[in-house]
This record gives C-alpha cells, structure tokens and sequence, in this order.
C-alpha cells in the first residue's frame, strides 16, 4: 500500500531556484518509488508584489533590491545560468532580462489547479520566463501557455480579464507569510516539516522519509495546508 504524502510548494513564477527547487523534489520523489503517492500543490508567493507592467531590468532589479555592484550581479547570474545546468534548465540570464509582476500568473495557477493541470500550467510558466524570456504577466501568454497544457484558453482569458481567485492568493499569501515563510522555495510535508531553499533531491528524499515514517516528528512553526 503506497504511502501518502501532501507537499505544499511555495513558491513565485520569477524565482529561479523554485524552479531548481522543484526539479530536485521531483527527482526526489522518483527516488522512493511507487511506495509514495505524492500530491504536490503549488502555493503563491511574490518576491515582488509592487513590480509594474513591464516589469524592470534584472540587473538594475538585483542591484536596487541587494545593493550589490554591476560585477557582483552579473557574477550572480552566471552562478544561477550554472546552477540550471544539472536540472536540465536552460536559464537565459543576462543583461538585457527582466523580471515582471506575477500575481496574475499565481490567480491561473490557482484556476489550474481547480482543474487538476498545476503543476503543469507551474513547469511552462518557468519555461516560458526563464528559457523564452517570456513576461508571465502577459494574459496573451498566459493564455497560450494554459492551452498547451490542456486547459482551456477561452475559460483562462476570463479568468485573467476578471479579478477572479485575487482574494485567494492573497489570503494564501498572507497564511504563508504569518506561518513564518519568508523566502522560496520553502517546502511543506504533511503540514508538519518544512524545507527551505533548492534542496538537493538527498535531503528532499530524506525529508520525505522521516515525515512518512516518524509519526512523533515534532510539529515545525507552519500552518497546516
């Protein structure tokens, strides 16, 4: 009998390593096999909440936001193009890209996931920004991008064309927030143990382990989902 496990992912359409992040849990999740029966649901977390149409350079972006110098920035950026590498992600980051708003990117993600195709509206959405340097914030995209996973793009214009699921991933945002997340990826086992950062698949897997058999593991400060 296969054991279950709910995983909550935290996470914004704009970082980089959620998108690592959920590459090694997946991977992860292939290493204990069919004994798990894993659900992941993906929760919303803007890194940049007041970000405008059309977004901002990433480099001026980082160095506002970090205080870091040109050098260190494009240093950064290297690391991350990097960092993809071993995950298959191929991170198109330079001098000329922009980082956008996204917060209408986590309403269809919510809308997706209502009709059981989230995580793959979650894995185009990073594509789509990361490799094709595409603004997850353009309805014409989001739109296409809903249909190429099997959605249906006349329901999504109506969704983005609305305020429709706002208040849901705003009250989302906020029970993350009070329940201590404050970076991303931050990930959630059985609402009970919670993992920060792009952990490599070991310590995902080892996470997953402890949580599905050690039922006297000690309650983290985290909501449950």
């Amino acid at each position: 009998m296969s054991e279950r496990l709910q995983i909550e992912f935290v996470s914004d359409v704009s970082c980089t390593w959620c998108a690592v992040g959920l590459r090694n849990l997946e991977q992860a999740l292939q290493s204990l096999g069919d004994g798990v029966e894993a659900e992941i649901r993906f929760q919303p977390f803007e890194l940049n909440p007041r970000m405008p149409a059309g977004g901002q350079n990433l480099v001026e972006h980082l160095q506002q936001k970090y205080g870091w110098d040109r050098q260190r920035t494009l240093e950064t950026l290297a690391h991350i193009r990097r960092s993809g590498e071993p995950v298959g992600i191929d991170f198109r980051l330079g001098e000329e890209s922009r980082i956008y708003n996204t917060f209408d990117a986590h309403r269809l993600l919510h809308w997706a996931g209502l009709h059981g195709r989230q995580k793959e509206l979650k894995q185009a959405l990073f594509t789509a920004h990361f490799t094709d340097e595409g603004d997850p914030g353009d309805h014409e995209l989001l739109m296409r991008l809903a249909e190429s996973v099997g959605l249906n793009a006349e329901e999504a214009r109506g969704v983005l064309a609305s305020d429709i699921y706002a208040q849901e991933v705003r009250s989302a945002e906020r029970k993350w927030r009070e329940a201590g997340v404050n970076s991303v990826p931050t990930v959630v086992l059985n609402g009970r143990y919670a993992l920060t950062g792009a952990q490599p698949p070991a310590a995902f897997a080892q996470a997953m382990r402890r949580v599905i058999t050690d039922a006297a593991a000690p309650t983290q400060a985290m909501a449950p989902a």
